[in-house]
């Protein structure tokens, strides 16, 4: 039965999830365009919003990116580019951690405000308290990972891990068998990342999608003063 529900986790579910979280996306736009937002509480109240909102987007932006290169990047390339596991891997703790803490402290403001400003709380669904507390929940999953990581400097857990996911989105089979020995601290934050894309196309998190990139590269508006 444990080898079955391993399997499940981290050999079927993983496709369920990238099912749910691309259909059930485009099925939400398609349907439901007008709750395709991130449901600003500003008017409300401002009272830590700018601070905790920088924070945590700053942070979690920086967070998915690692994650993504970190565990997608093939080990061939970066050794390649003069890079070792062990290096690589200390990369990622610093970086990881020093923005999961920025992140934290964002989220653990916005959280705050979520719960206890009156206006804010009025105005809050079910699914926008529980999807934040999910958000925090596997941010402290992700922290707790990085005293564990330092006890395997070599970097064989972050290898095993990159395996896992590389065999996931090349569709090979056998991607369970890589992280059947790992620290449960990190199938715990898997599997919870796992259930939170699942969920993501039912939730305000789908505002993602829409992030304006282009502001980035947009020209200066021109302003002048009235005559």
């Amino acid at each position: 039965m444990v080898d079955y529900i391993h399997n499940f986790i981290f050999g079927i579910f993983p496709y369920i999830t990238i099912f749910f979280f691309i259909v059930g996306s485009i099925l939400r736009f398609d349907r439901d365009p007008y709750s395709w937002r991130s449901k600003s509480s500003q008017m409300l109240s401002k009272k830590g919003l700018a601070a905790g909102s920088t924070m945590f987007h700053v942070g979690i932006i920086v967070i998915l990116l690692g994650h993504l290169v970190g565990l997608l990047m093939p080990k061939d390339l970066y050794l390649a580019m003069g890079i070792s596991t062990a290096s690589k891997q200390m990369i990622a703790i610093i970086v990881g951690g020093t923005f999961g803490v920025v992140c934290f402290i964002g989220m653990t403001i916005l959280l705050h405000r979520r719960l206890f400003d009156e206006r804010v709380r009025a105005t809050s669904s079910r699914a926008d308290i529980v999807i934040l507390i999910l958000l925090y929940i596997q941010l402290i999953l992700g922290l707790i990972t990085i005293p564990t990581s330092l006890q395997h400097s070599d970097g064989s857990t972050m290898v095993a891990l990159s395996n896992w996911a590389q065999h996931i989105v090349t569709f090979r089979g056998g991607a369970a068998e890589f992280v059947v020995n790992e620290p449960l601290i990190f199938k715990l934050h898997i599997a919870l990342g796992l259930f939170i894309f699942t969920i993501f196309p039912f939730t305000r998190l789908v505002h993602m999608w829409s992030a304006p990139f282009e502001y980035l590269t947009r020209e200066y508006q021109i302003v002048r003063k009235k005559n």
